[in-house]
């Protein structure tokens, strides 16, 4: 039996596991004989993630779940082939991300971004269970707490499990978040809202879609929080922006026939 190495009491992070990395965070948590996973990353990684959890001594047969924490490929290409390999789990996603997954909506999943020349394999595939805000997916004694963290994409969730929330790509540990996109159905007064509600709860620790886990700094949500603040009022995010200031105060100046020189 290859020996587990817990980030936490009953989460195994599998990148923190195999001591390299695969891709996206891929968190396996497990009570009792029941195990789940949040995301799966790639599909080219499924096999040995797989593996991996077998040796770990985790019965496949005891996967209750397969959850998508958003549509995004680099999260989702591989849960196709994972419920191949675990069938008695059930794939789970929120709604949005649902349809997305089962329209094959390349655009919006990030698997097809021509400006950047990324054209990636999307299998479409059945979502069997969807969640939102407040459910809960029973696992073992305990249970999975579902919050609705929309921004970076539309269909978001987060994952409460006791003082930890498996929290998606709403904020990685640099105050970096994730991409900001209007294609992919980003928001940004809703991705402040999501990050505000993190910033205020008393979730001890985040763990997150990309990267290492870290503390619920209120410090560093506050930074991040403010920065998207001014996104909201730049040109820069285009679509995105609620407006852009710039546009008004010149309205103001031809309309009092203001130089540059003035």
């Amino acid at each position: 039996m290859l020996a587990r190495r817990e980030l936490f009491p009953n989460v195994i992070e599998m990148n923190h596991q195999a001591r390299r990395r695969f891709g996206c965070c891929v968190y396996l948590v497990h009570s009792g004989t029941d195990w789940a996973l949040m995301d799966i990353g790639y599909e080219d990684t499924v096999d040995e993630i797989i593996d991996l959890i077998r040796d770990m001594d985790f019965p496949l047969a005891n996967c209750r779940y397969l959850i998508a924490s958003h549509a995004d490929a680099d999260h989702v290409q591989g849960l196709k082939r994972a419920s191949e390999l675990l069938p008695a789990a059930v794939t789970v996603a929120h709604p949005d991300a649902k349809k997305i997954l089962e329209d094959g909506d390349r655009i919006a999943a990030y698997a097809e971004i021509p400006a950047q020349q990324i054209s990636i394999n999307m299998p479409i595939f059945d979502i069997q269970k969807t969640i939102s805000e407040g459910d809960k997916l029973e696992l073992g004694d305990t249970h999975l707490e579902v919050w609705d963290t929309p921004g970076h994409a539309t269909g978001q969730i987060s994952l409460r499990f006791g003082n930890l929330l498996l929290s998606g790509d709403n904020i990685f540990r640099d105050g970096c978040v994730g991409g900001i996109d209007a294609h992919h159905g980003s928001d940004i007064p809703a991705f402040i809202e999501s990050l505000k509600r993190i910033q205020g709860s008393d979730v001890d620790w985040l763990l997150p879609s990309h990267g290492p886990a870290f503390r619920n700094d209120h410090k560093l949500l506050q930074a991040t929080i403010e920065r998207l603040e001014g996104y909201q009022h730049m040109a820069d995010f285009g679509t995105c922006a609620l407006d852009w200031p710039l546009l008004d105060e010149w309205d103001d100046e031809l309309a009092k026939g203001t130089s540059p020189q003035d």
